[in-house]
């Protein structure tokens, strides 16, 4: 186990290395949801950037944890993940601490979000969003495992990676109610949102942002994503130590 932690540690190190030398990349990954947040904000009634903006917190970390994927696919076709194999760092490492490096520019990015937010109204409880970042943290691992599972089983066929990941995407978005309420919809799109692990994490950090910590929504987000990160993990380090 001392081993394992041991090797987690230096590939979270490696691949966070990177990331503050060029912290660029966390703005430009967030493109989308402060884009998002431009056109539908003045969209919406007054008061709703309480409900808005932690959906699009939800929403930036959806769009940068499945594309991190693409960073393992780089690395195989450079032959650069097959030198890491052959080291004595242990496999299940290889995975775990690249999906724990997740978390960092999810923290980033939920901090740049508010920041952006706060002056044109929008008010959060810090106890509520330090529960809801540590939810949307077990979120990342899973999704960001999950994203690596896929690179490693497309790793010939790079299409594949961003076909699966294009085609999942938005259905997950859309189907979670980050943009628009589900509440209103016909019963076989709130059918479907309720069979959406996202949906439970969204309605969650609504809660948690605006202070109401110990209700069901919590409840039920923190299973959502514990649930998430556990498939993640296991699905990627089953697949890691099958890669060669």
């Amino acid at each position: 186990m001392t081993t394992l932690i041991t090797d987690t540690t230096t590939v979270f190190s490696r691949e966070l290395r990177p990331l503050l030398r060029d912290p660029f990349t966390i703005i430009f990954s967030m493109v989308q949801p402060l884009v998002f947040l431009g056109l539908f904000a003045p969209l919406l009634p007054d008061n709703s950037l309480q409900w808005f903006v932690p959906g699009i917190i939800v929403m930036s970390c959806l769009f940068a944890c499945s594309m991190t994927g693409s960073n393992l696919l780089f690395e195989i076709q450079t032959g650069s993940h097959e030198r890491m194999l052959v080291t004595p760092l242990r496999r299940p490492a290889l995975l775990i601490g690249r999906a724990l490096k997740e978390i960092v520019p999810m923290f980033a990015q939920a901090a740049l979000i508010v920041a952006v937010c706060v002056p044109f109204g929008f008010r959060f409880e810090w106890a509520g969003a330090v529960v809801g970042l540590i939810i949307l943290a077990a979120f990342c691992i899973g999704l960001g495992a999950l994203s690596y599972t896929l690179a490693l089983a497309s790793k010939n066929q790079e299409w594949m990676f961003w076909t699966v990941q294009q085609t999942l995407l938005f259905p997950l978005l859309l189907l979670a109610g980050v943009l628009l309420p589900i509440e209103n919809g016909p019963g076989w799109l709130q059918a479907l949102a309720k069979g959406n692990p996202l949906s439970y994490v969204v309605d969650a950090e609504r809660s948690l942002f605006n202070g109401e910590i110990f209700t069901s929504a919590t409840l039920y987000g923190l299973i959502a994503a514990a649930a998430v990160g556990a498939l993640g993990l296991w699905a990627g380090v089953r697949a890691m130590r099958r890669s060669d």
